[in-house]
């Protein structure tokens, strides 16, 4: 069973996550956060996973994409800790690898470009 409380304010919305993050609960979450369009206001998100006893992989890679849109987590506990370190890293990779990609195809369109002399 997972709890999902919500608080929000003006400048952010606060998810804290108790109990199992796992299967059918993860879509659940999921749903909630469906990225910019379900908060038309922009506000910060956060995800307090303190409350956490367990984590599916599915869980880990909800986070994860959570993560990637930009959600700010909260974690305490030494495997928490690890999981939210693990994902941190996994994000950064991504976005090195994403800005190398958007640089291979400006160059590949900047080479195609006619040149002034």
């Amino acid at each position: 069973m997972l709890k999902i409380s919500m608080i929000e304010s003006e400048t952010r919305r606060l998810l804290v996550l108790e109990g199992k993050l796992v299967a059918p609960w993860t879509n659940e979450l999921k749903s909630i956060c469906r990225g910019p369009a379900s908060d038309p206001d922009a506000r910060q998100l956060a995800i307090d996973v303190r409350g956490l006893t367990v984590i599916s992989a599915d869980g880990e890679e909800a986070l994860y994409v959570l993560m990637l849109q930009g959600a700010k987590f909260r974690g305490s506990g030494v495997f928490m800790k690890q999981v939210l370190k693990q994902l941190a890293r996994r994000a950064h990779r991504h976005a090195r690898v994403e800005k190398s990609a958007m640089k291979t195809t400006v160059n590949s369109v900047d080479e195609g470009a006619p040149r002034a002399t």
